[in-house]
């Protein structure tokens, strides 16, 4: 599939879908898969509630891109099987590519504070999720694992040649993710990073449940609440740094219709056992959807080809908290030989 340049029109506010304005040659990647059939019929502005809240979730976005993102970077649109995704790529052209997942809730910018540092000598494609909050457009929702695999797939043979493989990295729902397409097409990848990826290795206690569920009925007036308990570090040291995140939050809860993505089950010992990408699994000290030594625990019991590290003084904020740190051992992991320890 190629990809098409995303320009200042494409998803902007006014417009009604994304369209790529031009097409430019990309390596032949093989027939795009089929849409399967639906009798569903989306608006143009979907995930949106309407045309007027995609504009301004899209002008708010442009604007935080403007403030935060560090580096210059290319905006893309990737057509897939569930409709355009948007990109921001960053790095040498012909560099390893480094495809990035983010979070729930959240957009590529959650990587701006990990960009610069990963782009160096890689070519990053931060995506926003298609069917969620953000600047992909959806025809389709993904709203299966194997749907979500899809479009991964698809991603994947827009952005290297056949027989090519990319370095796929994730954080939380954007981690389990990854490890479902290690399981998935472990072809496709040269190594995987695992950032506190949600579920896969532990369930989460019933505290993140109970939270969850008070956020559920609290919504907006809960988000501080809750980001304070899920990202200690930063609540300590820069409380006003949750301010955007809560924001943004906030207009996701206001203006997304609501939908209910797939949640990722935990990985059986056999599943684990039979993990093959070389993989990085790191986690903070303080995470509270899961124990992280009792993580570690598991994957050194089970899958002890992974390597993992447990980082100090954070919990789920680790790639913000501790984003220094997180840059050097994904670094490091990936400039090491396969199979090293990192």
């Amino acid at each position: 599939m190629p990809i098409a340049p995303a320009s200042a029109n494409s998803r902007a506010p006014g417009t009604t879908c994304p369209a790529p304005v031009s097409q430019q040659p990309e390596p032949d990647c093989g027939a795009a898969l089929a849409a399967p059939e639906t009798t569903m019929s989306l608006a143009d502005y979907y995930p949106y509630r309407s045309a007027e809240s995609r504009d301004l979730c899209l002008r708010y976005l442009e604007g935080l891109a403007a403030e935060r993102w560090p580096i210059a970077s290319e905006a893309r649109l990737i057509p897939t099987t569930f409709g355009a995704t948007f990109a921001r790529i960053s790095g040498p052209p012909d560099a390893p590519t480094l495809l990035l997942l983010h979070g729930a809730g959240s957009t590529s910018l959650m990587w701006a504070p990990n960009v610069a540092a990963l782009s160096r000598d890689f070519r990053t494609v931060a995506v926003d999720q298609v069917g969620e909050f953000g600047g992909s457009a959806c025809t389709q929702p993904p709203d299966t694992l194997p749907a979500l695999m899809t479009w991964l797939d698809d991603l994947i043979a827009a952005l290297v040649p056949p027989g090519g493989r990319v370095v796929l990295i994730g954080m939380s729902y954007g981690g389990a993710l990854a490890a479902h397409y290690a399981l998935h097409a472990p072809q496709r990848l040269d190594k995987v990073v695992l950032l506190a990826p949600a579920s896969t290795v532990l369930r989460p206690p019933a505290a993140f449940w109970l939270r969850l569920l008070v956020l559920a009925i609290v919504r907006k007036r809960g988000l501080a609440w809750f980001f304070r308990w899920i990202f200690p570090r930063l609540a300590r040291t820069d409380p006003k740094s949750l301010d955007p995140i809560v924001e943004q939050l906030s207009l996701n809860l206001k203006h997304v219709q609501r939908h209910h993505p797939p949640i990722p089950p935990v990985f059986s010992d056999a599943q684990w056992r039979a993990f093959r990408p070389h993989t990085l699994f790191l986690s903070g000290e303080r995470e509270v959807i899961y124990s992280a030594p009792a993580a570690v625990a598991r994957l050194r019991r089970l899958a002890p080809q992974i390597a993992t590290g447990i980082l100090p003084d954070c919990g789920h904020d680790l790639t913000f908290a501790q984003a220094a740190l997180v840059n050097e051992r994904i670094l490091r992991f990936l400039q090491a030989p396969a199979g090293a320890a990192s």
